[in-house]
C-alpha cells in the first residue's frame, strides 16, 4: 500500500541527509520506490446474478515518493472463470492511479497537532471489460496517529467519463487508507488497507440511480520472508477481508469475503 512505502521512504531520506550534512544538494527526483505483485484467492459475489465464484486476482501495485508528493497505482487482473451475460470479472483488467501534490514539499508548509500534511490529489480509475473511466480530483490530509506509519483521508469528486449506456452523472468519494506495523513473538506483521464511501448518482441514459456503497479491504500481513530467510519486507503471507455494502451500487447486495493473500515486494 502507499502508506507502507512512505514509511520506507522516510527512512531512506533521513539516511541521505546524514551522509554529508555540510554540503547542500539539490533534491533527488524521488526518494524511494516500492513495487509489489499480490495474489489473492477468495469466493466473491457477482452482484448482477446472485452467484459466488472462486476468483483469483493478480495485482501489480506501485508507490513512490517524489519532490512534489507521491504516486500510487495498481492494476488488477480478475477472472472468475464463469461465463455469464453480465461479463462480470471475465478476464477483467481494472486499475487506479493517483498523484498526490504535497503542500509540505511544494510550499514548505508545516502543520501542528495531529495533521502531518495537506495537499491535492488527481486520480484516474479505469476498467477494460466494464468499459469504465472515471476522474477523481480532490484533496487529502495525512494524519499523525499513534501506532500507524501512515493514516490518510482523501475526498474527491467522481467524474464518470465512461461510454454510454453505463455512464453516470458525477458523484463523490471519501477514502481512508492506513498502515500499522507491529511485532509479535519475534515476528513482523502489518495491518493495512483502506475503506471508502462512494456516493453514486443517476445513469445518464436510463435515469436509474446506483446505490451508494461502502467498500473495505483491510489486509493482515505476516513477513514470511523474514521468518524463513531473515530478509525483511520481501515476501508476505496473510489475508484480505473484503466487505462491500451495496456492491457496485446494487442495492442490498452485501459482500463479506476472506481471501488468501501472498505478496512479493521489489
Amino acid at each position: 500500500m502507499t502508506a507502507a512505502a512512505l514509511a520506507f521512504g522516510a527512512t531512506a531520506a533521513s539516511a541521505a541527509d546524514l551522509a554529508d550534512p555540510a554540503a547542500p544538494a539539490a533534491p533527488a527526483p524521488f526518494s524511494f520506490s516500492v513495487t509489489e505483485i499480490q495474489f489473492q484467492l477468495g469466493k466473491l459475489d457477482n452482484p448482477f446474478n446472485d452467484t459466488k465464484s472462486w476468483t483469483p486476482i493478480v495485482t501489480l501495485q506501485h508507490a513512490s515518493s517524489w519532490v512534489f508528493g507521491d504516486v500510487f497505482f495498481f492494476v488488477d487482473y480478475l477472472d472468475d472463470r464463469r461465463t455469464d451475460v453480465s461479463n462480470f470479472n471475465d478476464k477483467e483488467f481494472y486499475g487506479e492511479f493517483y498523484a498526490y501534490f504535497s503542500s509540505a514539499k511544494l510550499l514548505g508548509m508545516q502543520y501542528g497537532g495531529p495533521i502531518k500534511d495537506v495537499g491535492v490529489v488527481a486520480g484516474v480509475n479505469a476498467g477494460a471489460d466494464s468499459n469504465y473511466l472515471g476522474y477523481l480530483p480532490g484533496v487529502y490530509v495525512d494524519w499523525k496517529v499513534p501506532g500507524f506509519v501512515h493514516f490518510r483521508t482523501q475526498f474527491t469528486a467522481v467524474i464518470d467519463n465512461s461510454d454510454a449506456p453505463s455512464e453516470q452523472k458525477d458523484g463523490w468519494q471519501a477514502d481512508w487508507s492506513f498502515v500499522a506495523p507491529f511485532e509479535l513473538a519475534g515476528q513482523f506483521f502489518s495491518f493495512e488497507g483502506h475503506v471508502e464511501y462512494t456516493a453514486n448518482s443517476r445513469n445518464k441514459t436510463f435515469g436509474t440511480k446506483q446505490s451508494d456503497w461502502i467498500l473495505g479491504q483491510p489486509q493482515l500481513r505476516w513477513d514470511a520472508g523474514y521468518a524463513f530467510t531473515g530478509k525483511k519486507d520481501v515476501f508476505f503471507l496473510g489475508t484480505e477481508y473484503q466487505f462491500w455494502i451495496n456492491k457496485l451500487g446494487v442495492k442490498d447486495v452485501d459482500e463479506s469475503a476472506f481471501q488468501a493473500l501472498a505478496v512479493v515486494r521489489f
